[in-house]
């Protein structure tokens, strides 16, 4: 299991040909108050930067990408009616989609741990 971190404020955990993805404590904390989630169940063959869902917060909405090329396997369900999971536990609990990654080579340009927490200081 590797974790990886994008600009975009979105993490990835990897375990083989498969990625869980969410967004970071950073960015949750930036949000606030999560109160709507929404996966954008069309976009099944992902290219890295494609929209994948849509979070709003008490402060603002806010688009999701894909931090690499895949296909997504399954949204998290318990975000349906538990939006606030992200804003709670947003690398743990409140992960938002599972996929399968295309395009592994492009992992090598995401940020580790200290990269990421170098970029929020």
């Amino acid at each position: 299991m590797t974790l990886y971190f994008t600009k975009e404020h979105e993490w990835l955990r990897v375990e083989g040909d498969v990625a869980v993805v969410g967004i970071t404590k950073h960015a949750a904390g930036e949000l606030g108050e999560i109160v709507f989630f929404e996966l954008n169940v069309s976009a099944n063959d992902l290219q890295q930067g494609d929209s994948v869902a849509v979070v709003e917060s008490v402060k603002a909405a806010s688009d999701v990408y894909a931090p690499v090329d895949g296909v997504i396997l399954e949204g998290n369900p318990d975000l349906a009616g538990n939006p606030e999971l992200i804003s709670n536990d947003p690398e743990g609990n409140g992960w938002m989609l599972k996929m399968t990654l295309t395009n592994k080579a492009q992992l090598a340009d995401l940020m580790d741990a200290d990269a990421y927490a170098a970029l929020i200081g």
